[in-house]
């Protein structure tokens, strides 16, 4: 089985990733299930600028798309709610809308980079307070920024011990090793795969064990395609993670990686 805890849908900026494209990718490559988030909740652009108003879509559009997909698709997709820090907060209807399709959602999204708020800020506590109320875990892109540092996310994650945080990329763009290090000290503390190279996940499991990473992609972000080949047209990454890794790491930790540690972290059905 293969779970892929990070993966997209949405059109904004340079990106364009449909769900029909997540679904073909799925169906190739051999991916039971994708926990999905919508990036048209993209609040500023690469460049940290605010998106004009008539790109800006509320909270819940968003994960309103999210989870309509999951809902066409029980047992494959599900929903992680990527959340406007910067522009929204926690509202009642947020609250009402997460507790009636409580069963298609495994996590809250952030993306500090693109919502240019500082991840252990005082704009993220409702929403830490809101993951603490529905017992989400917290997913959060790391690199690019400040905002978006390693650091931050090892702040919230150590000042909510009671919530489990995912540290997405691990530093995306650098050696992988303050990531590593940092969740090594803290056990509510995850990691995934996405841009991660193979050696880096190798040096996580021999410092940290097994137990708190998982395989992630960012598909479909260089098309449909994504699990093997780069925007280039070259050999993508996570080529190593379907054949090379097997062979590197005992299978169980193998199993693990792939799809136990999702299970067990966001509560997914692998039946």
């Amino acid at each position: 089985m293969i779970i892929d805890t990070h993966v997209h849908i949405g059109r904004i900026l340079n990106f364009n990733m449909k769900k029909k494209d997540v679904l073909y990718s799925m169906k190739k490559y051999g991916i039971d299930h994708c926990i999905v988030s919508d990036v048209r909740a993209t609040e500023f652009d690469h460049s940290q600028r605010p998106l004009p108003n008539f790109l800006q879509r509320s909270q819940l559009e968003c994960i309103k798309g999210a989870v309509d997909f999951a809902r066409e698709n029980p047992g494959r997709i599900s929903a992680a709610l990527w959340l406007r820090p910067y522009h929204e907060t926690v509202t009642d209807d947020l609250c009402r809308y997460i507790e009636e399709n409580r069963q298609y959602i495994k996590a809250l999204k952030f993306h500090p980079f693109h919502s240019c708020v500082p991840f252990d800020g005082e704009k993220m506590q409702p929403f830490f307070e809101l993951a603490r109320t529905f017992s989400l875990p917290v997913v959060s892109h790391t690199g690019g920024s400040d905002n978006a540092s390693c650091v931050r996310v090892y702040n919230a994650a150590k000042s909510n011990p009671d919530i489990s945080f995912v540290m997405v990329h691990m530093g995306l763009g650098t050696d992988n090793n303050e990531a590593i290090y940092l969740i090594g000290r803290l056990p509510n503390l995850y990691g995934d795969t996405s841009w991660v190279p193979m050696e880096s996940t190798i040096r996580f499991m021999e410092k940290n064990g097994d137990d708190r990473i998982m395989f992630g992609s960012d598909s479909p972000i260089d098309g449909k395609d994504t699990y093997w080949y780069n925007s280039y047209g070259q050999p993508s990454m996570y080529r190593k993670y379907f054949g090379e890794l097997r062979r590197l790491i005992p299978r169980s930790s193998y199993d693990k990686l792939m799809y136990k540690n999702a299970v067990r972290l966001f509560g997914i059905d692998n039946k």
